[in-house]
């Protein structure tokens, strides 16, 4: 399963950020790169209004709404991804490499893993031939360990 960065993954992924923005034309705010930073600081795929309160820290000015919308530009521009839980509270994480996902239905913790074989199959033939895939995800639902062991 995946694990929190490095702090060298982590200025990679800044730069990357950067560049990506420049790329896509979007202005370098500090309010983008800040909550892009705790998107790669703290991988635990928080809702909107999570991110919201731990930006309040560092950017006490800073509204849920721009929270918001600066998630939703860059989630169009292909920077973070939203995953869709079964209670409809999206959650967001910074995109860095294709993996997968395990969400416990009792405390709700989204968990990365990898699973090359997933990534490297084509689709059934009916999937196939519905039109393009850009990418493949899996999510799986269930009860974590720590919940178990309650």
């Amino acid at each position: 399963m995946a694990t929190s960065c490095t702090q060298q993954q982590q200025e990679q992924m800044m730069e990357q950020f950067v560049t990506a923005c420049r790329d896509a034309g979007l202005k370098v705010t500090h309010q983008r790169t800040e909550i892009y930073r705790q998107l790669i600081n703290q991988p635990d795929h928080p809702t909107a209004e999570t991110l919201h309160k731990r930006l309040l820290a560092t950017l006490p000015t800073i509204s849920l709404d721009t929270v918001y919308r600066t998630l939703t530009t860059l989630e169009d521009n292909g920077l973070v991804s939203r995953i869709q839980t079964a209670e409809s509270q999206a959650r967001f994480e910074a995109v860095y490499a294709a993996h997968h996902h395990l969400i416990c239905s009792r405390c709700k913790r989204v968990v990365d893993f990898q699973w090359p074989v997933v990534d490297t199959l084509e689709p059934p033939a009916d999937v196939a031939d519905w039109g393009q895939i850009d990418s493949k995800t899996i999510v799986m639902y269930g009860v974590c360990n720590t919940c178990s062991n309650r």
